[in-house]
């Protein structure tokens, strides 16, 4: 099969520092590689999530058409990458960014065989290319701190063309009376603690020029989780 010229990669200029939030809060789980090679497993994954992960890999995905230009703004544990490389098919790209080197080298290696992929170092606050045709941004908005959260969704949707998609797949707040509203209290207040600003605030309102984007928004599994589409106008 011949594949199509990829896009130049663009480099950051400088290496991103890894930020505090991620060096305090999460070495454990993403920054340590004897851990993540422990959590990069498909039963943990879906564990952490209830069972849920083959449905939200697949809820954002379906977004995504043979030829985009895509782009994913952190690596994630999973398959993900792979499902939204087949996705976009050899006449598409997928870029994906991410912060810290080891989450950039381990996403590498398991996306070795793909050759409509670039993996970059990069933040997610400040993507090293635009004009993207769509954007995938899975489980990241809940882990970091609220500024940081309103400089990622802006970036985001300043780095897609017009008429193009921001698909944002992350926590939300569940349902009263869901039987695991109070587990995930618990989990949210020890292992997550930027979460609450997530769940308590619409990601549309997090953007400067929300107005400039056509928002839709859905929940699932009790309204645990939410997928909301940002479509920029203009």
């Amino acid at each position: 099969m011949d594949y199509p010229e990829q896009p130049p990669v663009v480099e950051a200029l400088e290496e991103p520092a890894l930020p505090d939030y991620l060096v305090d809060t999460y070495s454990w789980a993403y920054l340590r590689p004897r851990n993540l090679r422990l959590l990069d497993r498909h039963f943990v994954v879906n564990g952490i999530l209830w069972g849920n992960y083959r449905r939200l890999a697949a809820w954002a995905c379906e977004h995504f058409s043979s030829g985009d230009r895509l782009l994913q703004a952190a690596s994630v544990y999973g398959d993900l990458s792979a499902r939204l490389a087949r996705r976009v098919g050899a006449l598409g790209f997928l870029d994906v960014i991410d912060i810290a080197p080891v989450q950039v080298n381990h996403c590498r290696k398991k996306l070795a065989g793909h050759r409509n992929v670039s993996v970059q170092l990069a933040d997610a606050a400040a993507p090293p290319g635009s004009g993207y045709d769509a954007i995938c941004c899975f489980f990241l908005l809940h882990e970091i701190p609220d500024q940081h959260r309103r400089l990622v969704v802006d970036a985001l949707l300043a780095a897609v063309r017009p008429g193009g998609i921001v698909v944002f797949v992350d926590y939300h707040l569940p349902a009263w009376w869901h039987p695991l509203r109070p587990v995930m209290a618990l989990v949210f207040r020890w292992l997550e603690p930027f979460a609450d600003g997530l769940l308590r605030t619409r990601i549309e309102d997090l953007a400067k020029r929300s107005a400039d984007v056509d928002w839709k928004k859905e929940t699932c599994f009790g309204a645990l989780y939410q997928k909301v589409v940002a479509r920029r106008l203009r």
